[in-house]
């Protein structure tokens, strides 16, 4: 069957798809179901023993240390529960370095003897696990041939059912260790960080007269974006199906520049998906909240609502598990990759942050007057403090080979970090540096000019998707995540140059009032000392402009532009005692992830440039070389039978298959590189070697994707996969 053969064939799938029957009621309202398939609070205060549940309520609410006394009756309450929800296993479901959930099913049922078996699940079995950690990476923590590791229950995070039409099952939250105790996962370093950052902000909050202020917490509202294609063209394009993005591909005769799928019309076939996929979040306590067009043609985003940061990361991994799954159910594919498609709008996964607790809320609330705010200011100096000191540990934080296709476009932000504060809080700062903030900028209003319609209130400033980080009225938004990454990463980084701002903070505002100062003087100081040092940060302007480079460098912000120029900063001494000084990382830990980092590096461009030299070989260049032959024959078919022949044809296609040859024989070369045991010198020779070869390879078969006769190109194209769905 010819290329073109095979993509009409797909298309012709594409129209005959028939939509799935929905396995649930569109009458039935989301507060009916939401949280079912949840071990929630609900269920353990109608399933526990008063005491059990107002133990296990005070480490999930108060912090307070795990009895593990009450693990026996939470254990056999859990599984009663998932028993009657149709589950014969359980999981502990653990989050390892390499960015995926991991889980290993053991059944409920154990044999008696007598030929029957009795469901059985102890407190031990609920508390610890022992799956092998000989495969996961480990950045030298462990030898290979050490296989035990520990997973943990983290009780903070609930239990929940997951549904498979092959059976259901229990599904825990866990840590996973080493034993020594080190983090082979993100989920630990995540619970360590969030300890440290909400013990310096409860003194702060102390400081400000809150004598019980509770347990603070990080909380996290993580936006996804992703792409949609037709299983049928996914599965003929070997790059998507390995690589997750299109190593090949011209650009289309229109892409996003006439910016009408951003908000638009929602496919129905793409509602559908949502819809289903919804359904099956709210069963499992995740509070999806909005959905909608992203920029690109095929691209969409949901955004969660907020939630404690280590359940909002658990949730993020399901959902990205969900979406897979659903997407499949519909005929697609989910594509989670920065950059699936060259030349149109990339994928990120915003992370918004904020700290608080139930009884005070978020601590990034302003209020109406926050020159005012002195408690919101803290917390706000704190933020600028963390991010202009430890910019190189954030931007670290994001760092992969996916994600450099898209940080630094005018797609994303700017690998620069900076903050955006908005004209009000700017403003309030700026009083602050100069002496004391007296006003703010209030709300105003906006006139329509059409007398139906109301008076609309505007906000004190406006909003900057150029900046990195930006305060967006009640948190701040790290924007430079990448959509295929977990947010773990992220948070942890967050929240432990947090506890260093809110540390550093508390204790000069401590020693001060011991020393006699007023305490409203000893803040205005501490305010003011801060956006003195460490205002360079604060960036108002267009992050995407070609003098924001060099002004940030003038401002002494560093321009961390790839993952190599990144990754060192997790193993500079100041980044280790960091880590350490609040126990989230021990050194080794801290060199293990820089290790992994590179080595995830390698091994992504490795895998790329394989199937570059792969498809280019064995599809692209045959089916040039056939239409160079069929041109050819007819070339000579006409010079035999005395008519002239117009070789332009013949001649413009000969030109890009004899350079895309030759940047095969490039690439194949670069990829015969050995470079012993040397991580950088590895990952050095797959940046300046191999990622260049592969653009060669990629041009000129892109130049001739505009050539070749279509019934011979072999490789669904940006036009089908991006448009038909």
């Amino acid at each position: 069957m010819s290329g073109n053969a095979v993509r009409l064939q797909a298309i012709q799938d594409v129209e005959a798809y028939v939509p799935p029957a929905f396995d649930f009621s569109v009458s039935q309202t989301p507060s009916e179901f939401f949280g079912e398939n949840v071990f929630s609070k609900v269920v353990m205060q109608k399933r526990l023993p008063k005491s059990v549940f107002k133990s296990v309520m005070a480490t999930i609410e108060g912090g307070k240390k795990l009895d593990p006394a009450v693990a026996d009756a939470v254990a056999s309450a859990m599984k009663d529960w998932a028993l009657e929800k149709g589950a014969t296993h359980y999981a502990h479901v653990f989050y390892p370095l390499t960015g995926f959930t991991a889980e290993k099913h053991d059944s409920f049922f154990d044999p008696t003897g007598d030929g029957t078996a009795l469901a059985e699940f102890a407190g031990k079995t609920l508390i610890q696990g022992e799956p092998d950690a000989s495969s996961f990476p480990n950045g030298g923590l462990r030898n290979t041939f050490e296989a035990r590791g520990y997973t943990g229950w983290d009780v903070t995070s609930p239990a929940y059912v997951l549904e498979n039409p092959n059976g259901n099952t229990l599904c825990i939250p866990t840590v996973f260790v080493s034993m020594t105790g080190e983090a082979l996962d993100h989920k630990t370093p995540l619970l360590r960080s969030q300890q440290a950052m909400g013990g310096h902000a409860e003194r702060i909050l102390k400081l400000f007269g809150h004598e019980k202020p509770g347990n603070i917490v990080s909380f996290c509202g993580p936006e996804q974006e992703y792409f949609l294609v037709d299983r049928h063209f996914f599965l003929a394009r070997p790059d998507l199906l390995n690589a997750g993005r299109t190593l090949f591909g011209a650009k289309p005769p229109k892409g996003q520049e006439f910016d009408d799928h951003y908000f638009g019309a929602i496919p129905e076939r793409v509602l559908g998906f949502m819809m289903d996929t919804e359904h099956e979040l709210f069963k499992l306590g995740i509070p999806a909240k909005t959905r909608h067009n992203e920029v690109a043609p095929g691209q969409f985003e949901i955004a969660p609502m907020f939630e404690r940061g280590n359940v909002a990361a658990d949730h993020q991994q399901l959902l990205m598990t969900t979406f897979k799954t659903i997407a499949k159910k519909h005929g697609m594919e989910c594509l989670f990759h920065e950059k699936p498609f060259e030349g149109v709008n990339g994928s990120g996964k915003h992370v918004n942050f904020s700290l608080g607790n139930a009884d005070l809320g978020s601590l990034l609330v302003p209020g109406d007057t926050p020159h005012e705010n002195a408690q919101f200011l803290v917390f706000c100096a704190a933020v600028i403090r963390a991010v202009h000191k430890y910019s190189g540990l954030l931007r670290a934080s994001v760092a992969s080979a996916t994600n450099d296709h898209r940080l630094g476009a005018n797609e994303a932000p700017p690998a620069i970090i900076s903050i955006f504060l908005g004209d009000q809080l700017a403003d309030i700062f700026d009083q602050i540096a100069k002496g004391a903030a007296t006003s703010s900028k209030g709300k105003g209003t906006m006139m329509i000019g059409v007398d139906t319609l109301p008076i609309l209130p505007t906000d004190p400033g406006d909003r900057n998707r150029t900046s990195p980080f930006a305060f967006t009225g009640n948190r701040f938004e790290f924007r430079a995540p990448g959509s295929m990454q977990t947010v773990n990463g992220p948070m942890v980084t967050i929240n432990t140059i947090m506890a260093d701002s809110l540390d550093y903070i508390a204790t000069t505002l401590e020693a001060a009032v011991a020393e006699g100062t007023d305490f409203d003087e000893a803040v205005q100081n501490v305010l003011t000392q801060i956006i003195t040092d460490h205002g360079a940060v604060v960036f108002n302007g267009d992050g995407y402009s070609d003098t924001w480079p060099i002004e940030a460098e003038s401002r002494g912000l560093a321009n961390l532009r790839t993952t190599l120029d990144a990754l060192p900063e997790l193993i500079t001494q100041d980044a280790m005692d960091l880590f350490d000084k609040y126990n989230v990382f021990n050194n080794r830990e801290m060199h293990s992830r820089y290790e992994i980092g590179l080595e995830q590096y390698i091994l992504t461009i490795g895998v790329e440039a394989r199937l570059t030299s792969e498809i280019g070989t064995t599809s692209v260049l045959p089916a040039a070389v056939r239409y160079q032959t069929e041109l050819a024959q007819n070339v000579a078919a006409l010079k035999a039978a005395g008519v002239d022949a117009d070789t332009t044809a013949l001649t413009e296609v000969t030109a890009p298959i004899t350079t895309l040859r030759a940047a095969l024989a490039t690439l194949k070369g670069a990829l015969a590189h050995e470079g012993g045991d040397d991580a950088l010198g590895h990952a050095k020779h797959a940046q300046e070697e191999l990622l260049p070869a592969m653009d060669a390879v990629r041009a000129a078969a892109d130049e001739l994707e505009g050539i070749v006769a279509d019934d011979l190109w072999p490789l669904p194209t940006y036009q089908e996969m991006l448009y038909v769905l």
